[in-house]
């Protein structure tokens, strides 16, 4: 397979994010101006990779061992952060140290790219601990996904930094999972992102065609973010979403919230990844009908199913670069190159 409403911006890097959490009529009068984008460099299988634990640790010593090895035999030299082992109840270490090393990572000039080792939870409660000068002068792309929707959103927020919706460190580094990361951060190829013949539990929800910056992450994370300075303008996004073991009359919430905030309103698409281990049960409303109920009435290209989830098989997405998608095809693509 390829890995993969209004006029196209010619230039991207002109355009500007905005504070979230405002209707759509507010957004629109009261946006805040932003950084230019700032594309960061490509790396290669061989690059030297900073690991940190910007949220939650990995407990299992042999597990971390394990995700050492893998990462090694995929080519790359590693640098470990300071407390990339250490471990706080769920977080991996006190917010300041967590803080530091990803910080100390963007300055350290060995470094090429920065890979968080897991999701889980922490990185909202590190985003005011971070130097957002520094990490603007010293880019480099920063990859991960679930908890790291946090720093994906206020990176480029603050800085204009693209960063990386892709695996974390103690990923299923597969052959599609490799194969996507390498098309957008070794190949510099514009990714086409479409789902596999045997996919089976994907639907349309609207048809259409969409072009906007893509933005979003995982949707408990993003949501949890609302109000905060570090949310960027949804306004003509295409917005994706994921999340994992959350019952779907939480999904419903979510999603309520993210209407209320004027964010469904503003956007231009919509793609749903996968919702792992989502409960419908009994007395319950189904995905589908929660897409109906909630995302068909704004009347733009919509489709669930796009391999972006907690499960093996993900593929790599540039947060904030220029976007088109087809909702009948259930695909998408980058419209530039995601490194330099």
């Amino acid at each position: 397979m390829s890995l993969s409403r209004k006029q196209f911006l010619k230039n991207s890097s002109l355009a500007t994010l905005g504070i979230a959490g405002l209707s759509n009529k507010t957004a629109k009068s009261d946006t805040k101006t932003y950084p230019e984008l700032i594309i960061p460099n490509a790396i290669t299988w061989n690059s030297t990779i900073g690991l940190v634990a910007p949220a939650s640790p990995i407990y299992v010593s042999s597990q971390f061992d394990d995700m050492i090895t893998t990462l090694k035999d995929l080519g790359f030299k590693l640098k470990l952060g300071k407390h990339v082992k250490d471990q706080y109840g769920y977080l991996a270490g006190k917010d300041e140290d967590r803080a530091a090393d990803l910080v100390n990572m963007f300055k350290d000039d060995q470094v090429e790219a920065i890979l968080c080792v897991r999701g889980g939870w922490g990185c909202n409660r590190i985003l005011d601990h971070l130097d957002y000068e520094v990490i603007k002068n010293n880019p480099k792309p920063l990859i991960g996904f679930s908890d790291i929707t946090s720093l994906h959103n206020a990176i480029l927020s603050k800085t204009g930094l693209i960063s990386y919706h892709g695996p974390v460190g103690k990923s299923d580094w597969n052959t599609f999972t490799k194969m996507s990361f390498e098309e957008v951060l070794i190949r510099k190829n514009k990714a086409i992102y479409e789902l596999p013949e045997e996919q089976d539990d994907a639907f349309i929800i609207n048809s259409g065609k969409a072009e906007g910056r893509i933005l979003g992450g995982n949707l408990s994370v993003l949501v949890a973010m609302l109000g905060s300075d570090y949310v960027p303008n949804f306004e003509d996004s295409i917005l994706f979403l994921e999340d994992v073991g959350e019952d779907v009359y939480r999904l419903d919430r979510m999603l309520t919230q993210l209407k209320l905030n004027g964010i469904l309103d503003q956007i231009s698409g919509f793609i749903f990844g996968k919702c792992t281990n989502c409960d419908a049960g009994s007395n319950s409303l189904t995905l589908p009908q929660l897409f109906n109920d909630l995302i068909k009435p704004l009347n733009i290209p919509a489709f669930y199913g796009a391999m972006i989830s907690h499960e093996d098989y993900n593929v790599t997405i540039p947060v904030g670069l220029r976007a088109k998608m087809d909702a009948d095809e259930m695909k998408f693509e980058i419209l530039s190159e995601a490194v330099k």
